[in-house]
């Protein structure tokens, strides 16, 4: 019996979830499974440039162990380009780090995930509001 995985730690959830191919109906598309966790690598390594070792320590992970993670997340995304397959973002073993907290649009009620310590002004992603509050 193998080691328990230990729970990788995801500081940014977009709150979305699928991504298809346009054009094609859902029916005739085949789905593949991209974690939640593998998302996250390719958010760390490929979007924002960071290193392996620098990846896997936000992760809570080895670098060995993250670099198995971001290349199992290319495998899946180059299938789903190459192939026309709908990606679809789910599950993982990971936790939400405390760095990170849900917002809600005033006006039109759209929820998503913060980074805590974002600089910026925050706006709805949905409509670009500028009034927004915590979640309940």
């Amino acid at each position: 019996m193998g080691r328990p995985h230990i729970k990788r730690c995801v500081e940014y959830n977009p709150g979305v979830s699928y991504f298809k191919p346009r054009g094609i109906p859902m029916v005739d598309l085949e789905e593949i499974r991209l974690t939640v966790d593998e998302r996250e690598a390719l958010r760390l390594a490929d979007l924002e440039g960071l290193s392996h070792a620098e990846s896997g320590q936000r992760m809570g992970v080895s670098r060995a162990t993250f670099g198995r993670i971001v290349e199992q997340a290319r495998k899946i995304v180059a299938d789903a380009l190459i192939n026309g397959k709908a990606i679809h973002v789910e599950g993982g073993n990971y936790e939400i780090s405390s760095r990170e907290k849900l917002l809600e649009c005033t006006k039109c009620g759209y929820e998503w995930n913060e980074k805590s310590d974002a600089d910026q002004s925050i706006k709805c992603p949905s409509c670009n509001n500028k009034d927004v509050q915590p979640s309940k």
